[in-house]
């Protein structure tokens, strides 16, 4: 199931004012030239935003992602090097803000990335992730409050009278930030589950038994309560995609916890046993072995044989199911996306 990030909101105001203006050194002109900055930046933040719902390519994603940090710096050199209005007060708000986005985009979601990288291995991982991309979206948030306070401050200041107008792009934005907010928040539930299936796989792969059966009985149980707190999300637009899909493979994780693995147990029980009377056999010379270790040697072979059949067909039987939920989810992740995040 593939991570995605929260988007953050850089908003523009369409705003229109009740005089008019001479010059480009009045305070409307400034303003107008301060918004049409902020205006680009939002525009790369959404194609930024599109490319993280609709593209399959992560160097697409890095490249809208490095155009929108390139848009940022090319609007701090024009304001720095514009003559500002009345002074430099707001002139140096509006560069504070603008640094912050850059500073937040370099260093705090840069960290993030690095973090992602990691947040597969455990179910902390994954939640400090998580709260570090909340922690930076918060930042731009406040940030983005600082810059609107002060942009009506301003245009106080010049009894400037601003008619606000929600914009589609502004639309857009606050809706991909619901969309995505609701698919995390999906994403977290289903990673507490899923990294016990990933433990207990690693305790198979080292035929570890006591490991095996701890991580079979906490994926049960998380996934049972799993289901439980899936009765209680609150739904995006009444979809429940997400829902069903995050259902039904939690379902097969407690088939396979309570029903699939205690074969798999059995079976490496039985090798184990078997592998140490043949090692056994294998140490005693020919003319000592006796006629009930050879016995009992043969009836293992029988019993080995046939328990290999039977934990590959469990096995064929996992990962079967396992590729239909997986396959379920990462589609039914993708077209959520795609139907509720716009692409224009």
């Amino acid at each position: 199931m593939k991570i995605l990030k929260n988007t953050f909101t850089i908003l523009f105001l369409l705003v229109t004012f009740s005089m008019s203006s001479q010059g480009f050194n009045s305070a409307v002109e400034y303003m107008n030239f301060v918004s049409a900055e902020q205006q680009q930046i939002t525009k790369n933040m959404w194609k930024y935003t599109k490319a993280i719902a609709h593209s399959k390519s992560d160097r697409n994603i890095r490249v809208k992602r490095n155009t929108l940090i390139k848009t940022v710096e090319r609007a701090i050199l024009k304001i720095k090097n514009a003559k500002g209005y009345d002074g430099d007060e707001y002139k140096n708000q509006v560069l504070e803000h603008l640094n912050l986005n850059k500073n937040l985009l370099n260093q705090d979601y840069a960290k993030i990335i690095d973090m992602k990288e990691v947040a597969e291995q455990s179910y902390d991982a994954m939640e400090a992730y998580m709260m570090a991309r909340e922690l930076a979206d918060q930042k731009m948030s406040d940030a983005q409050d600082e810059f609107e306070k002060n942009f009506y401050a301003y245009a106080e200041k010049h009894n400037i009278e601003i008619t606000e107008g929600e914009t589609d792009l502004g639309k857009k934005m606050k809706i991909s930030n619901e969309v995505f907010e609701h698919y995390n928040k999906m994403y977290l539930i289903f990673f507490k589950v899923n990294i016990n299936e990933i433990y207990l796989w690693e305790a198979i792969e080292k035929q570890d038994i006591s490991a095996i059966q701890q991580n079979a009985n906490s994926l049960s149980e998380t996934a049972k309560e799993g289901l439980e707190i899936l009765k209680t999300v609150e739904l995006y637009k009444n979809d429940q995609s997400l829902l069903a899909s995050t259902k039904a493979i939690f379902d097969f994780f407690i088939d396979e916890a309570e029903n699939k693995v205690p074969k798999i147990t059995d079976f490496l029980i039985l090798n184990e046993d078997f592998e140490s009377i043949k090692t056994t056999l294998d140490k005693t010379p020919e003319r000592k072995r006796t006629k009930e270790q050879i016995n009992n040697y043969n009836k293992k072979v029988k019993e080995i044989n046939n328990a290999v059949k039977a934990y590959n067909k469990t096995n064929a039987e996992l990962n079967t199911k396992r590729q239909k939920a997986f396959d379920n989810l990462n589609n039914t992740n993708d077209n959520f996306l795609s139907k509720h995040i716009p692409k224009d």
